[in-house]
């Protein structure tokens, strides 16, 4: 592999540089003590929008990876290597979108996609691995962000943002992790399906997202279900879910 395919590109980096940003905001502009002021809320809103922006693009950079070393070289030409959002198939659904709902506090949506050719995979578990590698990485990422609140013990809002941020990971793990055709879940086990359910799938695929994402909208009684679900799971793993509570209120400061 190319020591370039892999360099992060400037807009990633710019993107990363947004969220210190938002943290350094929230620990030198802050008071400890008392209620969130202006500066922590918007450094939270700041540090969660783009931290949710670098998990995107490091998502679509696990799938492409094992990808890349399970045969497709074509990730590789893509640019899929660099972490840049412009290279995915649509940056508008890939970055913007999910972006835009969660900052007017909905749901962390899954991003776009990154083109696999799967003709190129060696076999069917690298064709496995490769749906499993971005929703693990979100998994990795929410565990990384626990145990920086835990070791580090940072002050307590930059530590309540942190713990929003890792919520959104694990929160975006279960999601990615479902079984349902256009999710992660379904591409992992696709490849041991019969023929017909693949079809299924295939067939499903460009809407099964949609009505599930809307169930979760729009039906309050199926969102607060998955939301303890996530919750439960975050503090399983170490989380504190009051503190990613609290990271959650000040990032969605308007309410």
């Amino acid at each position: 592999m190319q020591r370039s395919a892999v360099r992060p590109s400037p807009v990633f980096l710019g993107i990363l540089v947004l969220a210190i940003a938002g943290g350094l905001l929230i620990v030198f502009g802050g008071d400890p003590t008392g209620s969130p002021n202006a500066a922590v809320k918007g450094g939270t809103f700041l540090m969660v929008l783009a931290g949710w922006g670098v998990s995107l693009c490091l998502h679509e950079f696990g799938h492409a990876f094992v990808a890349y070393r399970g045969g497709d070289r074509e990730v590789y030409f893509k640019g899929y290597l660099t972490l840049d959002p412009r290279r995915y198939t649509d940056p508008v659904f890939s970055l913007l979108l999910p972006l835009l709902i969660l900052a007017i506090g909905g749901i962390p949506l899954p991003g776009g996609a990154v083109w696999i050719n799967h003709h190129a995979l060696r076999s069917k578990k690298i064709e496995s691995l490769v749906s499993l590698a971005g929703p693990l990485l979100n998994l990795v990422l929410g565990g990384l962000l626990i145990a920086a609140v835990t070791i580090f013990q940072p002050t307590f809002w930059l530590a309540a943002a942190l713990s929003y941020l890792a919520l959104l990971q694990i929160f975006a793990f279960i999601l990615n992790i479902l079984p349902i055709p256009g999710l992660d879940g379904w591409g992992a086990i696709e490849p041991f399906l019969q023929p017909e359910a693949q079809r299924f799938g295939a067939k499903a695929r460009p809407w099964a997202p949609l009505i599930l994402f809307a169930c979760l909208i729009g039906i309050p009684a199926i969102g607060y279900a998955f939301s303890d679900f996530a919750y439960n799971v975050f503090g399983l793993i170490g989380g504190i879910p009051g503190m990613a509570s609290v990271g959650g209120s000040a990032f969605r400061f308007w309410n």
